[in-house]
């Protein structure tokens, strides 16, 4: 026969306390200072002896947080964010607070229809990897307005908080590595416009490419729909069949970059001999491919941590203001990039801006 579960009203009983009081000892955020140590200490030793668990629905109610925070990623199976989640995750424990995953499969019905399960489930707060350029803020007006911050991710408008990787920055130190190696006819797999990656990565790589001297062409770039690698197999196709003399590929995302190399094979040509690709995100085991990838960098569990910490802030202080967190890149140089091939404009040539055809 299962034993009865212990109540409040017994903690209270052998503490020797009102269940009011017992509850304000328990319980911080409804009693700090109206119960004094000596009470709060009896009423602990109490709950500790008889193995009283609080119930966290009736605690939910009464104090009217749930001490979870709900994150949304678009890709689970993508092996940049089990990292990213880890680092929310140990924050959040810190703090008190326990996380409510949901992954959208980047679709944006089954996306709102998280949303709305996780605001029945009254989270505290929301961390969210998915939010596209242009969307509104996800949380509903008035009284529901949920705390919201962005991982991955920056809003057009920069009005809400967010952490995410310089993008710009990063694209750059790829364009700058592989002129450095004597590329000039350099193609972009560039992610999808609609987020703020995609967009970013984009930026960087024409910035890139004009700091360097080099015009960036409309058969120069192809925009992939999703970070996937059939994606980046499908743009890559199409860069060398619109520019096939390309020796060099910077890819958004290490996925695509996975897909140029297919693209590559499949067109019989060698990684790094015949060209050169370089990813972003630098993945976990991107360093085990044949050949190992060249990729930018940035620590994905610090992106985590810095997420959990903005929600922790704006969950303690409503209103504090919007802060924008960008982690700094670095490129891991690996075997996918080496010298461009011999002959031709590949090889290097005059000053100036140029189309190297």
């Amino acid at each position: 026969m299962a034993s009865r579960r212990v109540t409040l009203a017994d903690v209270a009983r052998l503490a020797g306390v009102h269940p009011a009081t017992a509850s304000r000892a328990l319980n911080q955020v409804d009693g700090s200072g109206l119960v004094s140590p000596a009470t709060v200490a009896r009423v602990t030793a109490a709950a500790n002896r008889l193995g009283y668990r609080p119930n966290p629905v009736a605690r939910s109610l009464r104090t009217r947080r749930s001490h979870t925070v709900g994150v949304v990623i678009p890709d689970l199976a993508n092996p940049l964010f089990p990292p990213v989640i880890r680092g929310i995750e140990d924050r959040l424990a810190e703090g008190g607070y326990v996380a409510l995953l949901a992954n959208t499969d980047d679709d944006p019905a089954r996306e709102r229809q998280l949303l709305e399960r996780m605001r029945e489930r009254h989270v505290d707060g929301l961390v969210l990897a998915t939010v596209r350029r242009g969307t509104p803020e996800p949380a509903g007006p008035g009284e529901e307005d949920l705390p919201v911050v962005l991982v991955n991710r920056v809003a057009e408008d920069r009005a809400l908080p967010a952490v995410a990787a310089d993008d710009v920055s990063g694209i750059r130190l790829a364009v700058a590595h592989l002129v450095s190696l004597g590329h000039r006819r350099i193609g972009h797999v560039a992610g999808p416009q609609d987020l703020s990656t995609g967009a970013g990565r984009l930026r960087g790589f024409r910035l890139g490419m004009a700091e360097q001297g080099l015009e960036v062409g409309p058969t120069d770039v192809v925009v992939a729909e999703r970070y996937q690698v059939a994606e980046g197999l499908r743009c890559a196709r199409q860069l060398l069949a619109q520019r096939p003399r390309v020796t060099a590929i910077v890819a958004a995302n290490d996925m695509l970059a996975l897909g140029c190399y297919r693209a590559l094979a499949e067109a019989g040509l060698a990684c790094p001999q015949d060209c050169s690709v370089v990813g972003f995100n630098d993945m976990p085991f991107v360093d085990q491919l044949s050949p190992p990838l060249t990729s930018v960098r940035f620590d994905h569990y610090a992106m985590g941590r810095e997420a959990a910490q903005l929600i922790l802030e704006r969950l303690a202080t409503p209103g504090c203001p919007t802060k924008v967190v960008y982690l700094p890149p670095e490129l891991v140089v690996r075997a996918s990039t080496g010298p461009a091939p011999r002959g031709g404009l590949g090889a290097g040539g005059g000053g100036g801006r140029r189309r190297a055809d």
